[in-house]
């Protein structure tokens, strides 16, 4: 397997920091003589909104596609449940939605944030011990887009070009949590954490049974407005998940609105009961 993280972490060490503007020369198109390659022997990590895309490309529910088409690894210094799309098991190790040679991606309007940006890539200021992001450009020894490529971009323009502006607004809210000042601290991400992390943000249709189908409006005051929109809307009940995490990681009782009652109803309880 190519380690790609080995490269790109030399690369936030050594290449040209680049902005909005900067320029480079790039193409990928059937006929290059090494299209498909970056689709193969290669760990490509999923968002939370990459799985929604492809879930409903599939016409099949969260779960399901986590199933059929991830897998998880884990490390004891992991402080978050990752997805990894699950590749065939072929002597490339190709992406399971890569289509014959001619034809490549098949669900190329869906593709992950990580494909489509590719091969820019974009560094957070957690990764780059900077104070402010910066893109930079993965020049893989395989890859002869910059031999051949025909056309100049600015990043600016090739994000654009690539449809990455939805799939970067729905990352923040994800951001927000694994970036997280208590979690990179290290809060106590038990199984149950981690558990709580992997339905609210990778298996959306069970998180969106929990939300209805348990106590869970009885004990928190969501408005009318909110309920209609996640009841239908994954890009809505993403964002929601992150009130959820907000409350149930960190404790911040400003992200959900506890019922009336609740409190003194569990105060009520420990006085009883005396635990």
């Amino acid at each position: 397997m190519r380690e790609r993280t080995m490269l790109e972490k030399m690369i936030l060490d050594e290449a040209d920091r680049l902005g909005p503007g900067d320029a480079f020369r790039f193409s990928c198109r059937p006929g290059v003589s090494c299209f498909t390659d970056c689709c193969a022997d290669v760990n490509i990590v999923l968002t939370p909104y990459d799985i929604i895309r492809l879930r409903s490309r599939l016409g099949i529910d969260s779960h399901a596609f986590l199933e059929r088409h991830t897998v998880s690894p884990f490390t004891k210094d992991q402080k978050f449940p990752a997805i990894l799309l699950r590749m065939r098991d072929d002597d490339r190790k190709t992406c399971p939605f890569l289509g014959s040679p001619d034809r490549g991606c098949t669900v190329y309007e869906d593709r992950p944030w990580s494909c489509r940006m590719y091969p820019v890539g974009k560094a957070s200021p957690s990764e780059s011990l900077t104070d402010e992001e910066f893109y930079f450009v993965l020049r893989e020894p395989h890859c002869r887009g910059f031999d051949e490529a025909t056309e100049e971009w600015t990043v600016s323009s090739w994000i654009e070009d690539q449809g990455v502006a939805p799939y970067d607004e729905a990352a923040e809210g994800f951001k927000s949590i694994v970036l997280h000042r208590i979690l990179r601290e290290g809060v106590d991400m038990s199984p149950r954490r981690m558990e709580m992390f992997h339905q609210a943000f990778y298996d959306l249709d069970r998180f969106r049974a929990f939300v209805f189908e348990s106590s869970f409006l009885d004990k928190f005051d969501v408005d009318a407005t909110t309920l209609d929109r996640i009841r239908t809307d994954d890009r809505a009940l993403l964002d929601f998940a992150v009130l959820w995490l907000r409350f149930g990681l960190f404790g911040d009782t400003s992200a959900l609105e506890i019922r009336k009652g609740i409190i003194e109803a569990k105060r009520e309880d420990l006085r009883r009961t005396g635990r």
